[in-house]
């Protein structure tokens, strides 16, 4: 593999530059691909990138760039997107610096910008592998990627180009529509990540055989109207929508549930009684807890330490199951009637056993 420095100045580099749908994120007369499908998105900061144009008004250095040369006279950007979009963004226009567009600038603040040197490392000779793992290497001292990210690096190809226009995008068709029911960032690879991680946990594979089998997939439709089907199901079980249910792990729950036959009303019932009950810690966890009735989602009211010493002493340090004799911290607190019945968190309604019959109770 050949690498070598140039040193390329920016106006070279802004040449051309377009940034949409269609073209992609083009630069350099439009041979420069400035996202390969193994980048991510833009990320910087409105700080960040104004400093980067400031470091170049004051000809300041900015840290080396790496390109990859395809071999047909067209080069891709290995390192160095943030810093290329912020500065062709800036030369565009579509952003000023303390209160200066690149229009507002003198002529001579304008070659001085243009004319600045932008250092350049150009990779060329080197198979698709070595040019990958070289783009892993230099981006150790770059913004951090995600694990996404680096799963991008590994599977690059017509599939995930073509699931990064649904997942992965600024207003993508997930963010869109889905939103609201989804943690995380379009461009940091998350909305990708929880798609992945569903169809995964269906097809019983890992994210990364998944993207193995599908890499060279001429479209990602699969996993689209998988993603789309989910969500389907999630609004027509619980058409009420509610801030709780933003981040829930729809998809696991959509591929372990998502064939019984469910009462959307008897389930909002359910859902307002839970809501209102104080007993339930965690709100989000209701509707796992429907689905699969594991009281563990509720995060359900603990007996205060006060509670479970007073029983304790009441009790004469006697389990209420085996009859045996314990520490205290040899027991634990257990509701007489159980929660599902209508038990409340009281000391009228705590009894302390030792833990073997308090989880062998559980256990039934």
């Amino acid at each position: 593999m050949k690498i070598e420095m140039n040193e390329i100045p920016i106006r070279e580099v802004v040449a051309g530059y377009v940034d949409n749908a269609e073209q992609g994120c083009r630069g350099y007369g439009g041979k420069l691909n400035i996202r390969p499908a193994y980048q991510r998105e833009f990320v910087y900061k409105k700080e960040r990138r104004n400093a980067v144009v400031d470091s170049v008004r004051k000809n300041f250095p900015l840290n080396v760039m790496y390109w990859v040369d395809d071999g047909d006279g067209n080069y891709e950007l290995l390192d160095g997107q943030q810093r290329t979009v912020s500065i062709c963004q800036y030369v565009h226009g579509d952003f000023s610096v303390d209160s200066m567009y690149f229009k507002n600038l003198t002529t001579e603040e304008k070659n001085q910008l243009l004319d600045y040197r932008l250092m350049i490392y150009i990779c060329s000779d080197g198979t698709a592998r070595e040019k990958l793992d070289w783009f892993q290497r230099v981006n150790i001292a770059g913004v951090e990627l995600t694990d996404q990210e680096n799963r991008n690096i590994t599977y690059t190809g017509t599939w995930l180009t073509a699931a990064k226009k649904f997942f992965s995008k600024k207003n993508c068709a997930a963010q869109t529509n889905y939103k609201d029911y989804l943690k995380g960032s379009a461009i940091q690879q998350e909305f990708l990540e929880t798609a992945l991680k569903w169809i995964a946990d269906r097809e019983n594979c890992s994210i990364e055989d998944y993207m193995g089998r599908h890499q060279h997939d001429t479209h990602c439709n699969e996993l689209w109207l998988y993603f789309q089907n989910v969500f389907v199901w999630a609004k027509t079980i619980f058409p009420k929508y509610r801030r709780e249910m933003k981040g829930l792990p729809w998809g696991l729950m959509y591929n372990r549930h998502g064939e019984k036959i469910l009462d959307a009303d008897e389930l909002e019932r359910r859902i307002i009684e839970l809501m209102e009950d104080d007993e339930v810690k965690r709100n989000a966890g209701i509707y796992e807890y429907l689905l699969d009735g594991d009281e563990k989602h509720l995060n359900l009211r603990k007996f205060p330490m006060k509670i479970k010493r007073a029983v304790y002493e009441r009790q004469k340090h006697i389990c209420a199951k085996c009859g045996g004799e314990f520490e205290f911290k040899q027991m634990e607190a257990d509701h007489i009637k159980p929660w599902s019945e209508g038990g409340k968190t009281e000391i009228d309604n705590c009894q302390m056993l030792c833990k073997n019959c308090n989880r062998r109770k559980s256990n039934k």
